[in-house]
C-alpha cells in the first residue's frame, strides 16, 4: 500500500488539530505493519503560494529559508508524537516540479486544459494580483464589514471578490483595481470527468456515507428523479494557474504564469514516494501506473474533500496514473467543546506540549478512544482526557504490570511460572478476539478497538483482585500458586501490549522488551498459547511505564499557549514598525505615511486589528476595592455562560453606582492576569483628553437594542 496523510502548509506550526489526522493515520499504517502488510507512508511540507511569499518577505528571507526551517520544526514535532512516516518531502522539489509538468502536459493534449481571460482584483501598490483571502470589504449580501474576498463568515454567502464592497488589499491596504489576465482552467464540467468521476466516487462504494452524500451535491445523483435540483448539478471548471510575482513552478510555455498551489500539493504525495522509491529500490510505477494492483489511500480532513475526490482522482486517471483506493476523511476538534482559542489557550501547538513535559501517547490513546470512521468532530475535553488516561492507562493498564511483576522478580528471579489455562480461556472470551479488533483498527473504529482493550484490562485487573497475589505471597505454602497467578497476569499483559503497539508503540515496545517477548505481529496474538513466554522464562524489572496527568501540568500548558499567543503579538506590532516589514510590504521606510498625524502611534494592519477581539459587556455589579485607591471592581456580563470579573483603575473618576447597567466595550481576549485583589479576566475601553483641556474619563457605550457579547468590528 501507498499511504498519505495531507500535507501540513509551511506557513506555521503543527497544533493538536493537524495531530488528529496524522496520529490516525499513524495508527492506521503502524497496524497494517502488524498485520504483515507492505506499506509506504509518505507526507510532504505543502510549500507554495501567496502566504508563504509573503511571510518570508516580512521576515527578510527568501521562501526556500523559510521553507526548510519549517520543514525542519515539522519534522522535530511529528518525531515527537510517534508520527512515523517513512519518507517525509517538500513540494518544492525536482520530483515534484517535473510531475507537475507531466501530468499538466497530459491534461493539456487530452483537451482538459482551456486558456481564458478573467477579470481579478490587483493590488497596484504591490503591483500583484490578490488571492481572494487577501482581499477584505463588506460583504455584498448582509453588509458586514471586514469579510474576505470569497465569502462572508457572518452570512455565510459565498460571491466574487469583484462582488465586495470597498474592498482593499489585505497587503498593503490599497484599494484593489479590477484587471484582466489570461488564466489555465482544468475541465472538470467535461462529461469525461463527471463520467467518470460518479463511476469512481459513487458506484464503486470508495468512499465514507457522508463523503458520498457531499459527492452527489457536486456531480449530481443519477438516483435523483429528472427535474430534481440533486439529478442537474454540474462541476465547475477549476482555475489553475496564478500571476507572477508567486512562489511556485512555472507553467510549460506560459511565461510569467505558475501553478495555483492546490495544484502541484496533492502531486506531492507522488514526489514524496518517488523519490523515496528511488532511494530504497521500489518501483514507482508499480504504485502509480493506471494498472497498479497496489493500493492507494489519502487520510484528509473534511474541509479539504473537494479537491481529494474530485479535482486530484480527476488529474490522475487523465494523465494516466491510478486514482485512490480510498479517501478517509475525519472531522474538525475542539478544545472543551469550542473551537480551538488562542485566548483561551486551547489553540495548542505540538512543540509546547512537548516542551511541557506532557507525555505524547497521553494524546495518542485519547484521540484512538475518541476516533471512529465517520467524519464528525472530535472534543478534547480537558477534564476527560486527565480522568480517562489515568483510569485507563494507569489504573488498568500499566497497573497489571505494577501489581504482578515485582512478586515474580523478588520472589522468582524474574521467571514465568505456568499458566492458569482456566482463566487464559476466560480472558478470550473477555474480548473479541484477534480478529475482530484488526477488523476494527481496518475500518478506522479506534474507539471500538480500545473499548475492547480496557475491557480486557479490567477481566485481567479482575482475576488479580481475586487471587490477591499480595496476601499469597504472606504464604509459603502459596508459593506456586503466587507464581502462577502472576505469571497468567504478565502474559495477558504481554498481548494487552501487542494490541497496543499501533496507538502506544513506545510505551508497548518498552514493555514488550522487559518481558524479552521476541514474536510482536498480531498474529502473534493468542490467549491458547504460552509459546513466546513460557514456563521458566525471565523477565526484567518494571520501571514505570506511564504516569499520570496531573491538572497543573494541563493548566501550564494552556498558560504557556496564551503567553505564547501574547508575544507573536508583540513581535508582530514591533515588527510592523521595522523596516523589513514596512519594505515587506511594499510600504516607504520613514516614520509616518501620507495624511497620518505626526502624533499618531504607527500604522498597523487590519490583521493587527482583528487580533483584538472586542465585544459589548453589560455591567452588572460594581464595587470599590478594599485596601485600593484606584480599583473598582466590576461583573460584567459578555454573553458568555457566566460573568466575567474584571478590576479597572476607574475609582478616582466613575461611582461604582454609575456603572451598573451600562453596556461598554470590553477586551475579551487580554489574557487574564493576576493581581493582588484576584484575576482580571479583561479590560474596559474608555476616552480621555490627554491634552487635559476636557477633565474626565469616559466609558465608550453601545446604542440601545444592542447585546451583551456582541461583537465590535
Amino acid at each position: 500500500m501507498l499511504v498519505t496523510s495531507a500535507l501540513p502548509y509551511a506557513n506555521g506550526d503543527i497544533h493538536l488539530g493537524h495531530l488528529v489526522e496524522y496520529i490516525q493515520t499513524d495508527i492506521w499504517v503502524r497496524f497494517q505493519k502488524l498485520r504483515g502488510h507492505e506499506v509506504h507512508y509518505v507526507c510532504a511540507d505543502d510549500t507554495h503560494g501567496t502566504p508563504v511569499m509573503l511571510r518570508a518577505e516580512s521576515l527578510g528571507v527568501s521562501p526556500e529559508t523559510l521553507i526548510e526551517r519549517v520543514w525542519q520544526e515539522h519534522t522535530r514535532d511529528f518525531a515527537a508524537f510517534g508520527v512515523a512516516f517513512d519518507h517525509y518531502y517538500s513540494t518544492h522539489s525536482p520530483e515534484n516540479q517535473a510531475l507537475a509538468n507531466q501530468i499538466y502536459l497530459a491534461l493539456r493534449d487530452g483537451g482538459f486544459i482551456e486558456k481564458r481571460a478573467i477579470e481579478q482584483m490587483y493590488d497596484p501598490e504591490r503591483a500583484m494580483f490578490l488571492p481572494d483571502r487577501f482581499i477584505k470589504g463588506t460583504c455584498p449580501r448582509c453588509k458586514a464589514s471586514d469579510q474576505y474576498g470569497d465569502s462572508c463568515e457572518a452570512c455565510g454567502a459565498t460571491y466574487s471578490p469583484t462582488d465586495l464592497i470597498d474592498a482593499r488589499s489585505v497587503v498593503s491596504g490599497a484599494k484593489p483595481i479590477r484587471k484582466v489576465s489570461d488564466h489555465y482552467f482544468f475541465k472538470l464540467s467535461d462529461e469525461r470527468c463527471s463520467s467518470f468521476l460518479k463511476q469512481w466516487a459513487l458506484k464503486d462504494g470508495r468512499l465514507q456515507p457522508e463523503a458520498r452524500n457531499k459527492l452527489k451535491e457536486w456531480l449530481g445523483d443519477d438516483e435523483a428523479a429528472d427535474g430534481d435540483d440533486r439529478s442537474q448539478a454540474k462541476l465547475a471548471d477549476w482555475d489553475i494557474s496564478r500571476d507572477s510575482p508567486y512562489f511556485g513552478f512555472e507553467i510549460p510555455e506560459a511565461a510569467g504564469k505558475y501553478f495555483y498551489v492546490w495544484l502541484d500539493a496533492p502531486i506531492g504525495y507522488y514526489a514524496s514516494f518517488k523519490r523515496y522509491a528511488s532511494d530504497i529500490g521500489l518501483n514507482f510505477d508499480e504504485f502509480t501506473a493506471a494498472t497498479s494492483q497496489c493500493e492507494q489511500y489519502h487520510f484528509i480532513g473534511k474541509d479539504i474533500l473537494y479537491f481529494h475526490t474530485l479535482f486530484w482522482p480527476a488529474m490522475l486517471h487523465f494523465s494516466g496514473f491510478r486514482a485512490p483506493s480510498n479517501v478517509f476523511a475525519h472531522g474538525f476538534l475542539t478544545v472543551d467543546g469550542q473551537k480551538m482559542s488562542k485566548s483561551r489557550g486551547t489553540f495548542i501547538n505540538a512543540k509546547s506540549y512537548i516542551d511541557q513535559g506532557l507525555n505524547p501517547e497521553w494524546l495518542r490513546y485519547y484521540f484512538a478512544a475518541k476516533l471512529n470512521a465517520s467524519m464528525e468532530d472530535i472534543d478534547l475535553n480537558l477534564d476527560d482526557f486527565i480522568a480517562r488516561v489515568n483510569a485507563d492507562l494507569v489504573g488498568k493498564l500499566v497497573n497489571i504490570a505494577a501489581r504482578c511483576s515485582g512478586f515474580l522478580i523478588k520472589k522468582f528471579a524474574g521467571r514465568l511460572g505456568p499458566s492458569d489455562a482456566r482463566a487464559m480461556a476466560d480472558f478470550d472470551k473477555a474480548w473479541c478476539g484477534a480478529e475482530g479488533l484488526a477488523q476494527h483498527y481496518e475500518q478506522r473504529e479506534y474507539g471500538r478497538a480500545m473499548r475492547e482493550v480496557m475491557g480486557l484490562c479490567d477481566a485481567v485487573n479482575q482475576y488479580i483482585d481475586h487471587h490477591k497475589p499480595w496476601e499469597l505471597a504472606k504464604e509459603p505454602a502459596q508459593r506456586d500458586r503466587l507464581q502462577v497467578v502472576c505469571s497468567t497476569a504478565i502474559r495477558a499483559f504481554a498481548h494487552l501490549m501487542r494490541m497496543l503497539q499501533p496507538v502506544l508503540p513506545g510505551t508497548s515496545q518498552r514493555a514488550l522488551d522487559r518481558l524479552a517477548v521476541a514474536h510482536r505481529q498480531w498474529d502473534s496474538i493468542d490467549f491458547n498459547k504460552d509459546a513466546d513466554l513460557p514456563a521458566g522464562h525471565q523477565i526484567e524489572a518494571f520501571q514505570h511505564l506511564l504516569t499520570r496527568v496531573d491538572r497543573k501540568q494541563i493548566d501550564a500548558l494552556l498558560e504557556a499557549n496564551r503567553s505564547d499567543q501574547q508575544a507573536h503579538s508583540a513581535d508582530a506590532n514591533q515588527a510592523s514598525t521595522s523596516a523589513v516589514a514596512a519594505q515587506a510590504t511594499g510600504l516607504p521606510d520613514k516614520p509616518n505615511q501620507p495624511g497620518q498625524d505626526q502624533h499618531q502611534l504607527p500604522w498597523i494592519t487590519i490583521d493587527d486589528f482583528a487580533k483584538i477581539d472586542l465585544r459589548l459587556g453589560r455591567i452588572l455589579e460594581a464595587q470599590a476595592v478594599e485596601g485600593s485607591d484606584k480599583l473598582l471592581k466590576l461583573v460584567i456580563d459578555l454573553g458568555e455562560e457566566k460573568p466575567r470579573t474584571i478590576f479597572s483603575g476607574i475609582k478616582a473618576v466613575i461611582a461604582p453606582g454609575q456603572l451598573v447597567g451600562k453596556l461598554t466595550a470590553v477586551v475579551a481576549n487580554l489574557a487574564p492576569r493576576k493581581m493582588k485583589f484576584g484575576i482580571s479576566e479583561g479590560m474596559l475601553l474608555s476616552a480621555a483628553d490627554e491634552s487635559g483641556n476636557v477633565p474626565g474619563l469616559f466609558l465608550l457605550e453601545a446604542a440601545p437594542g444592542a447585546l451583551p457579547g456582541m461583537k465590535i468590528r
